[in-house]
């Protein structure tokens, strides 16, 4: 059975990140209907860190992740910056983003410490 999770597990990761790749890095992004919600793309943003940083954590080292996150931050805003034209880089994007990746970690903290029988940390 351990096998069959860590299968999952990465099976999570590989969608998560093409999401994230995908949302982070094509030349433009379809129409989803949410050009009229305030802060929809912030909130797409923190949601796909998220994401990714939990899926990551649940077959990586934490000190591995944090900083493979914080390098996506920073590259996907710069390759959207320099190398993107219908895109642009933003500092709230960024912010967007490490916030997505705190969530990400403490979502994963708290499974783990309901896995140890401590929902209380």
């Amino acid at each position: 059975m351990p096998d069959q999770r860590r299968l999952a597990d990465w099976v999570l990761v590989a969608l998560t990140l093409g999401v994230q790749f995908w949302g982070l890095y094509a030349p433009t992004l379809p129409d989803l209907g949410t050009s009229g919600i305030p802060f929809a793309d912030k909130a797409g943003h923190a949601v796909m860190f998220a994401l990714a940083t939990w899926a990551l954590l649940r077959v990586l080292d934490v000190r591995i992740v944090l900083a493979l996150m914080g390098l996506q931050l920073v590259a996907s805003e710069v390759v959207q910056a320099l190398f993107l034209p219908e895109r642009s880089g933003d500092v709230w994007d960024a912010a967007a983003d490490a916030l997505g990746i705190a969530v990400g970690w403490w979502t994963w903290r708290k499974g783990l410490a309901e896995e140890d029988g401590n929902p209380g940390n």
